[in-house]
């Protein structure tokens, strides 16, 4: 029987593309990089995911879902797509980029190795994905101080109307949020709108975690300061190989020893894309981010949903 192929998710800033690489280093996945991004890239790549996205945090409506069902099947099963991809064609880079893509797909297919998904905006599709499509989830959960900490740092706004434009999300998912959720909006504020999202994103994720099977919830401060032990754990959980070039993988990617000089240094293309970091440093350098009376509003606005995630290590 093949094993399951793997999604990871959370909101954006919560680890998902750090965690994503740790799991590549078992050598038994194909990394498909946020195939549900509504920009190109490293969305809107049809040879990936031959399907139209239109939302950031697109549901999948399961009462329709027959035109992503086939198309999810075939990035699962890591079938690319060329002709698809070719028209789709704007730059040189996407030549390059689907050329990258159909090679690692060739490959991980005749390798008969695991796509995992890393995709932050399939979050509120992580149900239908897990029972409709089989796949196994872990979602990543970050404390609302560091993640508003880290959105904070790279300027980034919410907008939180793409929810409020998919009536199927608001009907099967967010129907108990939608007077706090047109509330945010209307006030403007940035911490009232960041709250409002992580608050119903993590509603969300709690319910998915006690209703569907085959998801896993860790917290991204749980995996920073204890990656090794961690790690092992998802590992495990996953079904891949806790190898010796897999720990050293994630040891090398996470310890002070060898990552302290560079942290969040921003290297490339994107100031998002997994870096090697030294991850406990990490998590308190995003938690400072915030004035004391940020820190105290978001405590205030998200703790009641918050307290749902306890820290597990000490």
């Amino acid at each position: 029987m093949t094993a399951a192929p793997l999604l990871v998710t959370g909101l954006p800033r919560s680890g998902t593309s750090w965690t994503g690489k740790m799991l590549e280093g078992s050598g038994q996945v194909v990394y498909v990089n946020e195939p549900m991004n509504t920009r190109r890239p490293p969305g809107r790549s049809p040879g990936v995911l031959n399907a139209r996205v239109q939302h950031r945090f697109q549901y999948i409506d399961p009462s329709d879902d027959a035109a992503w069902a086939a198309a999810f099947h075939d990035t699962l099963r890591l079938r690319f797509h060329p002709l698809a991809e070719l028209r789709s064609v704007r730059h040189p880079y996407d030549v390059a980029r689907g050329l990258k893509y159909a090679t690692q797909f060739t490959v991980g297919a005749i390798r008969h190795r695991r796509a995992m998904l890393d995709d932050p905006n399939a979050l509120f599709s992580a149900g239908w994905l897990t029972q409709r499509m089989g796949v196994s989830t872990l979602v990543l959960v970050r404390d609302p101080v560091g993640l508003l900490g880290s959105w904070k740092a790279l300027g980034w706004q919410v907008q939180l109307t793409e929810l409020l434009s998919q009536p199927a999300l608001m009907r099967d998912l967010l129907a108990p949020w939608a007077e706090q959720i047109q509330q945010a909006v209307d006030t403007g504020d940035w911490i009232d709108r960041m709250c409002c999202l992580w608050n119903v994103a993590h509603d969300v994720i709690d319910r998915l975690r006690n209703e569907v099977d085959h998801v896993l919830i860790r917290r991204y401060e749980d995996l920073a300061s204890d990656p090794m032990q961690q790690f092992a754990e998802v590992y495990e959980w996953f079904g891949l190989d806790w190898s010796d070039d897999a720990q050293r993988v994630v040891s090398e990617a996470t310890s002070t020893t060898t990552a302290s000089t560079r942290g969040f240094s921003w290297s490339g293309f994107s100031r998002t894309a997994y870096q090697r970091m030294d991850s406990k440093s990490a998590v308190t350098k995003a938690e400072q981010r915030l004035t004391p009376d940020e820190i105290e509003r978001v405590r205030s606005l998200t703790g009641q949903v918050a307290a749902r995630f306890p820290r597990s290590t000490p």
